[in-house]
């Protein structure tokens, strides 16, 4: 038999009233970044603020862009992808190789997003094969990539020849003859992936894994296929942006995507992704993407040599750093005083 405490309540041990809380999108401050950066350079520049040039920025934003949403769920592993430029490259040249031996393109299209996709998976078995950090496997993956792409290639760019079903003319085409096609493919991937990574059970597992890899498993989640599935996702998403980029520019060059892998991880860094895992923002690196695109226009608007690029790329890379370790330490500073006042 229970019995109710019926003793008085000391003063003041009243149950307190919890109050409402409001907080920010984690993607808030990229915004503000982002509005920022355009305002100043429309004040710098009016016209900058153009419509047809802020579509331009935001078609050369989306390739790397959609390579930076992709990242951002082997972000949320705690792992890195290095290869996903190289990947970009080869998915189009072996799309190019493919048209121009009489197939079709759109067939030659998805053989490149599959070929990605492959990549991708390959890179996940290795680093599991080797117990090494993916990081280091696709740092192999990446020469080997770029090395067949040159084989394939020849070392020259690929122009292959016009096509009658609609590849070429679809992607480097614009919908309601404003918004290219690019920038239609990237806002619906971004959103895609979006409810992927936070309404879904395999985005939960991504961001559990993440999160504390022991914990994961121990609740059952398999954590090798979660991140045999996030790196084949990567591949694909690369690949994809290679074939869109050949079909909006009809021809893949030797030095196409050399960047992409600082710029995705850069793009996802910024956008709020965690570099400790367990937590990513899809949305966040798409608006990271523009950030670094606005910031390249910005030089290129001020006049500053596109030599600098790799450079100021790197330095938002490292600032995106700084901003991940800071925050570290405030969530961490955060939760021993929440802990603290439990004692108390």
């Amino acid at each position: 038999m229970t019995t109710a405490d019926t003793s008085p309540r000391l003063a003041g041990s009243a149950t307190p009233k919890t109050k409402p809380s409001f907080r920010l999108p984690a993607e808030a401050g990229v915004v503000v970044a982002l509005v920022v950066l355009v305002g100043l350079l429309g004040w710098l520049q009016r016209s900058f603020l153009e419509p047809a040039n802020l579509f331009a920025l935001i078609e050369q934003a989306a390739l790397p862009g959609i390579a930076a949403i992709g990242m951002v769920f082997v972000l949320s592993l705690r792992e890195i992808d290095l290869s996903v430029g190289a990947v970009f490259h080869l998915a189009a040249v072996v799309a190019a190789v493919l048209i121009a031996a009489g197939i079709d393109p759109w067939l030659s299209a998805l053989a490149g997003v599959a070929l990605g996709t492959c990549i991708g998976l390959v890179n996940g078995l290795l680093a599991q094969a080797l117990r090494v950090p993916v990081i280091a496997v696709t740092l192999g993956t990446w020469w080997i990539a770029y090395g067949l792409s040159s084989v394939v290639g020849k070392g020259q760019a690929i122009t292959p020849p016009a096509d009658d079903g609609g590849f070429f003319s679809t992607l480097s085409g614009k919908a309601f003859g404003v918004v290219p096609a690019s920038v239609v493919i990237f806002v619906l991937l971004a959103l895609t992936l979006h409810i992927v990574l936070h309404r879904t059970r395999f985005g939960y597992r991504v961001q559990a894994t993440g999160s504390n890899p022991e914990a994961a498993a121990d609740a059952g989640i398999a954590t090798t296929t979660v991140r045999l599935m996030a790196l084949a996702l990567m591949g694909a998403v690369a690949g994809l942006a290679g074939v869109i980029h050949l079909g909006a520019q009809g021809a893949i060059a030797p030095a196409d995507g050399n960047d992409f892998a600082l710029f995705a991880i850069t793009a996802a860094l910024i956008g709020g992704t965690r570099l400790s895992g367990g937590h990513g923002s899809v949305v966040g690196a798409a608006i990271g993407a523009l950030v670094i695109q606005v910031v390249l226009s910005g030089m290129a608007l001020l006049g500053i040599a596109s030599a600098w690029t790799s450079f100021a790329v790197g330095v938002l890379l490292v600032a995106a750093l700084a901003v991940d370790r800071l925050g570290r330490i405030w969530r961490s500073h955060r939760a021993d005083r929440r802990q603290a006042a439990k004692r108390g």
